[in-house]
């Protein structure tokens, strides 16, 4: 049995894929690997001062989930635009010979220092974007559903319909961005770094063929933490609808908008949180119910990688993995 468990180990290793890279963030730190346009892996790492560790109680439980949320989507951003850099796409893309009209006509006239602020206001459409359409739509298409063809039957399921639009508008997107060429590569990078994490933990030695055999679907996946952020709103909004029935009214509807996002939000972020680290640990019929449509979904977000991409991600997992498997541990 000791010899099985020394085999077979859970770890604390997340990791997110990056233009022509991927980025592993573990016990020793923050690293990433890309491939640049030499064809050479150029690895980067950094260690990582989490909050968490200067101001005890932001580790917590259910508190933890929002801090590391924060921290992961600004580690995560930053990577992203460096492994830009190195695997020469951003030089690609500043470069006037192939750069669009309207590109080239508004780094002209305007300047690099205009053309940030023009990303800035991009970045922030975005997220209003983003919002409208996974927070006001869902709401709006559901009361005008209710109201046209069922004469306010639905107000009591009212957060149940939402959810189900949100999830049918988070894979209609998700398959469509799929399509694009870039996408495609950074989704065979996700599936390079899920196959390199299962080898790992595994216990198998980290070279190509071992981890090609792997499988590229993870529970501990940013795609699965999605699907599962949805479905316990769906549960808590139906639970503050049942509190708050008065919610319900199309006077109030702002109102329950607000809520949901300013104070349902990180309180689902914080619970879905603590069951990705438990679904990380644990293998029963809860665990499988709960993590099957992010499984589900990753067969969209996640490609079978080539050897090269296999090489860029086992060179960022050996960055950040200790000697001894227990340290790695969640």
């Amino acid at each position: 049995m000791k010899d099985k468990e020394k085999i077979v180990h859970k770890t604390s290793v997340g990791g997110q894929a990056l233009m022509e890279g991927v980025m592993m963030n573990g016990p020793k730190g923050c690293a990433m690997s890309v491939r640049n346009k030499e064809g050479e892996i150029v690895t980067e790492f950094t260690e990582v001062k989490h909050i968490k560790d200067k101001v005890k109680f932001l580790g917590w439980p259910f508190i933890r989930g929002i801090v590391n949320f924060i921290e992961s989507m600004l580690i995560g951003y930053k990577s992203l635009m460096r492994s830009a850099e190195l695997s020469g796409q951003l030089e690609d893309e500043e470069n006037p010979e192939n750069m669009s009209k309207l590109d080239k006509w508004l780094n002209d006239r305007m300047g690099p220092k205009m053309m940030n602020v023009i990303t800035g206001i991009a970045s922030v459409l975005a997220v209003v974007l983003g919002v409208g359409l996974f927070v006001f739509l869902p709401t709006y298409l559901v009361d005008i559903v209710d109201s046209k063809l069922f004469d306010g039957v639905l107000s009591s399921y009212h957060a149940l319909f939402e959810g189900i639009i949100r999830m049918i508008i988070m894979v209609g997107y998700m398959f469509a961005v799929s399509q694009m060429k870039d996408i495609k590569r950074v989704f065979m990078y996700h599936g390079a770094e899920h196959k390199s994490i299962f080898c790992y933990e595994k216990g198998l030695e980290l070279t190509v063929e071992n981890v090609r055999s792997c499988k590229r679907f993870h529970p501990r996946c940013g795609t699965s933490f999605i699907f599962i952020v949805l479905i316990i709103s769906v549960l808590m909004s139906s639970l503050i609808l049942l509190i708050f029935p008065q919610l319900k009214d199309d006077s109030n509807r702002l109102l329950w908008m607000i809520i949901k996002v300013a104070g349902n939000l990180p309180v689902v972020t914080a619970i879905s949180y603590e069951f990705i680290k438990y679904a990380g640990k644990h293998d029963n019929i809860l665990t499988k119910i709960l993590s099957a449509p992010g499984l589900w979904m990753q067969r969209i977000t996640t490609k079978e990688p080539d050897d090269s991409m296999i090489e860029v991600a086992i060179t960022s997992l050996k960055a950040v993995i200790t000697d001894n498997p227990e340290d790695d541990k969640l």
